[in-house]
């Protein structure tokens, strides 16, 4: 039978008395039950037979198998008669009988039991009854002794009312308030209904009298005389009648205090006007000096009356500052607005001192639990500091006015020739002073304004942070980048003297760009850290710091452009050279080492002028690009080159190398500038290497191109022999074999770093590429420096893409040949990849086969 076909019940117990016995195993897989997997013999045989000597048992156990069998069959049979035996129908027909015979017994019991529950109830209801009455007899007892006491209580409280002994009445009042509670629900009653009422009049009569005698108290009427135990008493009697007439007390009490400050600072009389402010706070100072030496010493500590009077004097004096400054309008000047608020800070800050909890603490004890806490006198200066913000706002306009003017621009330049004169050289500051004065006059004006108010002014005051920020990112640092932009296009071009006052100017302003990147964070921390919650979120100077980062960006730019303009005699001399007619090599050429001359003057002047080193090699990882991209363009020019020439190139090209691998210095060389050198250098070597190869063989000069360059494109091996300077009639045959040979090549790619060269480089001033900014994003500036600037688009040999070795795709090409396009991974070369190629190639077989 399927384990299916049995109730879940069945298998459920089956399983628990298989697992019962599973203590008794004996080591015999058979006897081990298992619902979840089928027997596996393979496990049983590897025990009987683990090697192969003990196949010799064989029949032993096979025998024992045998055996084992029978004894199982055995026991099945013994289990199946045990199971005919237990399904006999006269056994089961007995069975069904005794189970009747239980069910009647039970219903017979149930039934005695019934009667038996009857029999105890009829016994014990008058005992019910009795227990009953005993506990209504009790209640009414205790109801009664309760009333008598209420009535008791209440004939001496009248008593005591009377005679004005509030101590006493207070004692009294809270027991029959106490025993009273107990009848409230019994006021249906008319004697309980005339008791109740009568505690109500009495309570009435009580307030009346302890409103005459504070009166008479507070106004001190000689004709009442009141003493001030008796008020101190009849404030504990005010505490047991509840807080709403305490409160009734208190607010009768401050109105009679603050009547005299009223009537004489009216906002209409001349001591009510902005001139005397401090004279309300004297005078508050003096009256709750007499309230505490006086009146004061009556009350209860936890009433905290003080605190009320605070509360109401802040109120009315708010209000009537809040008419007096809005009737002020534009006659309100700054000076008067801040000595006003100052002293009323002082004052709130006396009042803190004076009991040593917040303000608006002491503010919101006075008001209920769900009202909302009122304001300080300070508030109503709030609408108003923007007269203070908008001051600030002319002081840094009158600050930064003559820096705006003169465009932070250095003095005239002089020609780097001029700079051995050592004693015209004066020592100056890293950064620009006015850089200095502007973050200390942050810093006092965001001091002042904090201690004034730490609300909406503050936030104000950020926001005008920030504009006089950009303005001085980018009328005073940036715009003098600008007019030096423009400054090499009224050079002449036999000019090579490059400018040492610019290029310290171009120092100075990566240190004060760095300073004010710097400073700005932590003036953002600071406000943060000053300003209410609400505000904390909208305080961001990211916008600002980006603004700064741009002006670093623009100075590197002008240092690069320096250091062109001092390479650029060398490179020229380089260009013009006609390296067909060089016939040996001889040694180093001497334009390089008057490159590399040039190059160290400029870059040994920046070093020890930029503070930070991160942004010195920032500028090393772009003056290697633009000097290797240069030097490629001026091969480009040069050409012819033929092998001699290109010889000489590679000699040459190693003196660069050394000395940009040496220009960083020990503590500013990176590995990723080392990798981005010997990356560019070994492509120029590359592209050298191959010039020099001998064009006979064909074959030999061809698989020296697929080594070195490691492409299969036409174009590129095109540009090669234009920078061989091979005939036109033998160009065609190169070529034609050049494509026999590659096409069987599959390994080779359709691109290399040849794609990239121009054979139509740009002039002097207009090398194409992308600056990277030093803080690794990318910052667009040629909305940073106006015109179209020399480096403007230049990448570091760290980029992905380089003028010299880069992957992407050519500018233009000599003969209109483009770039080929990217060899895609999993994709097939073709070697034809474009339409040019193809009829190229068949016009070429055309002439051949005419000829």
């Amino acid at each position: 039978m399927h384990n299916d076909d049995l109730p879940h019940e069945v298998i459920r117990a089956i399983q628990q008395a298989l697992d019962a016995h599973v203590g008794n195993f004996d080591g015999d897989p058979f006897d081990a039950p298992s619902f979840d997997a089928p027997f596996s013999p393979v496990p049983v045989l590897n025990d009987l037979f683990p090697n192969e000597e003990s196949l010799a048992h064989l029949d032993f156990v096979n025998t024992r198998l045998t055996e084992t069998q029978q004894q199982l069959q055995k026991e099945v049979d013994a289990l199946q008669d045990e199971l005919r035996r237990s399904q006999d129908p006269e056994k089961m027909q007995l069975i069904q009988e005794m189970i009747s015979d239980l069910l009647g017994q039970m219903s017979r019991i149930r039934e005695k039991a019934t009667e038996s529950e009857a029999v105890v109830r009829n016994i014990t209801r008058d005992i019910q009854v009795l227990d009953t009455a005993k506990k209504n007899l009790i209640l009414s007892m205790t109801t009664l002794k309760r009333l008598q006491m209420l009535v008791n209580a209440l004939t001496q409280l009248e008593d005591l009312v009377k005679e004005k002994k509030y101590g006493e009445v207070a004692e009294t009042l809270a027991a029959v308030k106490q025993i009273s509670a107990t009848f409230k629900s019994y006021t249906g009653i008319p004697r309980i209904s005339q008791v109740w009422k009568r505690i109500q009049e009495i309570q009435g009569d009580l307030r009346s009298l302890i409103d005459a005698d504070f009166d008479a108290f507070i106004l001190q009427d000689t004709s009442k005389a009141v003493k001030p135990p008796q008020i101190a008493d009849a404030c504990l009697a005010a505490d047991v009648l509840g807080p709403d007439f305490r409160a009734h007390l208190i607010d009768r009490y401050v109105a009679l205090e603050l009547k005299e400050y009223r009537r004489i600072f009216r906002s209409t009389d001349e001591a009510g006007q902005l001139d005397n402010l401090s004279r309300r706070f004297a005078w508050f100072r003096r009256m709750l000096q007499t309230h505490e030496i006086e009146q004061g010493r009556v009350f209860p500590v936890e009433w905290k009356v003080g605190w009320c009077l605070l509360a109401k004097f802040v109120d009315i004096t708010r209000d009537d500052l809040t008419m007096l400054l809005a009737k002020a309008g534009s006659s309100l000047t700054v000076k008067g607005l801040l000595e006003n608020l100052q002293i009323t800070i002082e004052f709130e800050n006396s009042m803190v001192k004076k009991w040593a909890t917040s303000f608006q603490v002491m503010l919101a004890a006075t008001t209920g639990a769900h009202a909302i806490p009122p304001k300080q006198i300070s508030a109503a200066f709030e609408p108003h500091m923007s007269i203070f913000v908008d001051a600030q706002d002319k002081v840094l306009a009158d600050m930064l006015a003559p820096h705006r003017k003169s465009k932070g621009r250095p003095p005239p330049p002089r020609p780097s020739l001029d700079v051995s004169n050592g004693a015209e050289e004066e020592t100056e500051s890293l950064v620009l002073p006015s850089s200095t004065d502007l973050f200390y006059f942050y810093a006092q004006s965001l001091e002042q304004c904090a201690k004034l108010s730490t609300g909406q002014a503050l936030l104000d005051l950020c926001t005008l942070h920030k504009k006089w920020l950009r303005i001085y990112a980018e009328d005073v640092l940036i715009s003098s980048l600008k007019r030096s932009s423009s400054q090499p296009q009224s050079r002449r071009s036999v000019d090579t003297r490059y400018d040492v006052r610019e290029l310290k100017h171009a120092c100075k302003l990566i240190n004060t760009a760095d300073y004010c990147l710097s400073t700005a964070s932590e003036l953002e921390d600071k406000m943060r850290e000053k300003i209410n919650e609400e505000f904390k979120e909208r305080v961001n100077f990211q916008a600002e710091r980006e603004m700064f980062v741009s002006v670093i960006s623009a100075a590197i730019v002008i240092q690069l452009r320096e250091l062109e303009t001092a390479c650029d005699a060398a490179f020229a001399t380089m260009a013009r050279t006609t390296w067909t007619a060089t016939n040996q090599v001889s040694g180093q050429s001497a334009y390089a080492g008057d490159l590399v001359s040039a190059a160290e003057q400029v870059i040994e002047t920046v070093k020890p002028l930029v503070e930070q080193k991160k942004y010195l090699r920032n500028l090393f990882d772009k003056a290697c690009s633009l000097i290797l991209a240069k030097f490629t363009n001026a091969i480009v020019k040069s050409r012819p080159l033929k092998e001699i020439g290109a010889e000489q190139l590679l000699i040459d090209l190693q003196q660069v190398k050394s000395y940009l691998a040496r220009m960083p210095g020990e503590a500013l060389t990176t590995s990723s500038y080392t990798r981005g050198l010997t990356k560019s250098t070994t492509r120029l070597e590359a592209l050298l290497k191959v010039i020099v190869t001998p064009v006979d063989p064909a074959e030999g000069f061809i698989l020296n191109y697929t080594l070195l360059i490691g492409d299969a494109s036409f174009s590129n091996f095109q540009k090669i022999l234009d920078l061989k300077g091979t005939p036109k009639a033998q160009q065609n045959a190169l070529l034609d074999d050049f494509l026999t040979i590659t096409s069987t090549k599959t390994d080779l790619d359709s691109t290399s770093f040849l794609s990239s060269v121009d054979m139509d480089p740009p002039g002097p001033g207009q090398l194409g590429g992308s600056l990277v900014s030093p803080g690794g994003s990318r910052i667009s500036l040629p909305s940073a420096i106006n015109g179209e600037g020399v480096f403007a688009t230049m990448i570091s040999p760290t980029s992905t893409s380089t003028l010299v070795g880069g992957t992407g795709p050519s500018n233009s090409s000599q003969g209109g040949s483009g770039a080929d396009p990217p060899n895609r991974g999993g994709e097939r070369r073709e070697v034809f990849s474009d339409l040019r190629r193809f009829v190229s190639f068949g016009l070429r077989k055309d002439s051949t086969a005419s000829s």
